[in-house]
């Protein structure tokens, strides 16, 4: 082999220049393939098969386009036609098939990937939620704490009562009193 001078520049490819479109083709060849993996194909060549003996073995030799005394050529000739046209369409619509799926389980890994982030978020959340609601006042504990108060109210009440009509006594006395009931509430 001959060594090129400008190695800068990939060399030309000897590919012949038909262009096709592989989308367009890849849709062909799966529309083929999917129409040979029916039911209707199977039936519809099984009955052309079937005609094809009948004519070439019950009617006038003169009428025979693939006699069965040569062995019935043509249509082996056909089925192999067929059969080398049949494999690579379907191996190209397989492989097709395979490219979406891979794209469709990436996609799913990266959708279960972002869940499991909103999922461990949210918990968090929650957790953070949980842990301040149980620093929060309850009703009950509100309640009891209310009544306690008001109980001390009552009593306070009532001795600034008593202090009020003991109004001759010492009032540094009455205060000393005040305090050590308040004292004894909490």
């Amino acid at each position: 082999m001959k060594r090129r001078e400008d190695l800068t520049a990939p060399r030309a490819s000897g590919r012949v220049g038909i262009a096709y479109d592989s989308d367009t083709f890849g849709w062909f060849s799966e529309s083929i393939a999917s129409f040979m993996g029916t039911a209707r194909f199977l039936v519809w060549q099984t009955g052309i098969i079937v005609f094809w003996i009948v004519f070439n073995t019950a009617l006038p030799a003169r009428l025979q386009f693939d006699p069965w005394d040569r062995g019935l050529v043509l249509l082996t000739l056909v089925l192999s036609i067929q059969a080398s046209y049949a494999a690579p369409l379907i191996l190209l619509a397989q492989s097709r098939q395979e490219r979406r799926d891979r794209v469709t389980a990436q996609r799913d890994r990266d959708i279960a990937e972002r869940t499991q982030s909103d999922t461990e978020f949210l918990a968090r959340e929650i957790a953070g939620v949980r842990l301040s609601m149980s620093d929060m006042v309850t009703g009950e504990s509100f309640d009891d704490r209310l009544d306690r108060l008001t109980e001390i109210v009552e009593q306070l009440s009532v001795q600034v009562g008593q202090l009020a009509g003991d109004s001759g006594s010492d009032p540094r006395r009455a205060t000393d009193s005040t305090n050590a009931t308040v004292d004894d509430a909490n």
